[in-house]
């Protein structure tokens, strides 16, 4: 379907203006600094999965010591350029990892009953900030919550330390968790370690930058319209949202509100594909009999689509031409490996995954409450802030918060009383085809945002380009996000797998499929 000439105009008009405050922007920043790199790996500890690890320290191959201080050096090493973990326990950690060496010395039922009754036993985990661990900080970049620790530990969080992991520490995040760079006045600035003038993505970079800089080898993330997937992409890392529901969302900040709950992912990050569904299988906890994750996958009797781009959104930027033949790479691998046909598939109301993605994240509960306003959660524990007033205060720089914040909260001033029918027809048309297309066989290519990593504070000009991924939340599907290598600028090339509801197990396969095929994780001190 074509666009409408209202459309190309409105197409034309958004992006000129972009780009002419872009262009602004360009001239009044400081000059790049000199580049810095980070450091190769030098432990081949840091260079093996989860799974491999759990392995080799239940057979006493090495210690949980070793491996929780091999991750405490290169942490150490890495983030005075990254700036992910904002608040560590090494000590903590490494008195628990000698425990579980005490433990496994004084097993007397055998390394089966260690895998079955602790597989990730001795493994270090890294956790986004936003999620409870018990004595770490839980603020999510607000300053005025700087003095907020966890008590508790939120589920998935509760259940991956339940299985033996050990906690290194806690990491950054945007502020509130509602924009795509890892940026806020309390912790500063995260990096993405394949280049450290580019981002690494919001709201989980931290965790996607630490992991891409193999300072973690598992991490925890959140997802509410990308927040586990772009950083994932950003970062060359693999990353999985799953279906809603199946995994908790309990104690994390912010709270959701209105339907918000129906679209909040948690899910595994990681650099290694083989330890996704083992963290996922931890993660869900009593949900996990719902997902499958045990049953076989053949790929050859999967049924492939492409869908290359949202084929125009006035909102959104085109997908590179980088992207565009990474994604096509993946389907002629996926033709000539499997024998399969991937076909290539275009949903017209694509053009509208961020009106949809907006409408829906303000809809009310079933009571009729809306959701929270961004102002109130700002203002947590006082008033709301005054979003006009902040934005005068950050322009001479006195605001406590970031831009996006700020903007965000202006943002949501024009918001109508009512959603707009045709929205709502919009997404769900969208929502009956895709379930139709992919029925519980299916399996959809999809680019993850129009263009790699961009520099430190970009996004503020091309602010949604997020809606390749939350579209997806608001379909309810799962998706993982899988690294294809590197590109021309030596950034982390990616694409979406996306499956119907609960079919995390074919997704989760794939993502397996693809490391072998395109190498997965890089190092990128190595470069």
């Amino acid at each position: 379907m074509a666009l409408s000439r209202l459309e190309k105009a409105q197409t034309w008009l958004f992006r000129a203006v972009t780009s002419f405050f872009f262009m602004i922007f360009q001239l009044l920043s400081s000059p790049a600094a000199s580049a810095r790199k980070l450091p190769p790996v030098s432990n081949p500890l840091l260079l093996q999965s989860a799974t491999q690890l759990a392995k080799k320290i239940r057979r006493k191959e090495v210690s949980s010591v070793e491996v929780v201080q091999a991750y405490i050096d290169r942490i150490q090493e890495v983030n005075p350029f990254v700036n992910a973990v904002v608040k560590d326990r090494f000590a903590a950690a490494l008195q628990e990892a000698a425990q579980v060496d005490k433990l496994i010395e004084e097993e007397t039922g055998g390394e089966d009953v260690l895998e079955d009754r602790l597989p990730l036993l001795g493994v270090p985990l890294s956790v986004k900030e936003s999620y409870s661990l018990q004595g770490m900080p839980l603020s999510t970049g607000l300053l005025s919550r700087r003095g907020v620790i966890a008590s508790v530990d939120a589920p998935p969080v509760a259940l991956l330390k339940r299985a033996g992991a050990v906690p290194l520490g806690v990491t950054n995040t945007s502020e509130l968790c509602m924009w795509l760079e890892s940026h806020n006045h309390l912790y500063g600035l995260t990096c993405n370690p394949y280049d450290l003038e580019r981002i690494a993505g919001g709201s989980s970079g931290g965790e996607g930058s630490i992991l891409g800089a193999a300072g973690a080898v598992i991490g925890v993330g959140s997802d509410i319209g990308g927040s586990i997937r772009i950083p994932c992409f950003f970062n060359g890392v693999f990353g999985h949202k799953t279906t809603p529901g199946v995994v908790s969302c309990e104690n994390q900040y912010p709270p959701t509100s209105g339907t918000q709950h129906e679209y909040l992912s948690s899910g595994p990050m990681c650099r290694y594909a083989e330890d996704l569904l083992p963290m996922l299988k931890i993660m869900a906890g009593p949900n996990a009999h719902k997902l499958s994750l045990n049953a076989a996958v053949d790929l050859k009797k999967l049924r492939f689509f492409s869908v290359p781009h949202d084929g125009g959104s006035p909102y959104s930027y085109p997908v590179s031409k980088e992207l565009l033949d990474a994604q096509e790479k993946v389907v002629k691998r996926l033709e000539a490996d499997l024998g399969v046909k991937v076909q290539e598939v275009c949903f017209p109301e694509l053009r509208y995954s961020f009106q949809i993605w907006d409408t829906y994240m303000g809809l009310p509960d079933e009571e009729g409450k809306p959701p929270l306003a961004f102002a109130e959660l700002m203002g947590e524990p006082g008033r709301p802030a005054w979003a006009f007033w902040e934005l005068l205060k950050r322009m001479v720089g006195k605001s406590e918060h970031t831009i996006p914040a700020i903007l965000l909260a202006l943002f949501e001033k024009t918001h109508l009383s009512k959603p707009s029918p045709f929205i709502i027809q919009q997404k769900e048309a969208l929502q009956k085809k895709m379930e139709e297309l992919l029925g519980t066989n299916g399996v959809l290519l999809y680019p993850p945002h129009p263009r790699v990593a961009p520099k430190h504070h970009h996004p503020l000009f091309r602010p949604f380009d997020f809606a390749y991924t939350g579209i997806l939340n608001i379909l309810g599907l799962p998706v993982t996000q899988c690294p294809l290598g590197l590109g021309e600028e030596g950034l982390p090339l990616g694409v979406q797998v996306v499956a119907g509801k609960l079919q995390d197990h074919l997704t989760l396969a794939v993502a397996l499929y693809l490391e072998k095929a395109f190498g997965g994780w890089r190092d990128p001190g190595a470069k």
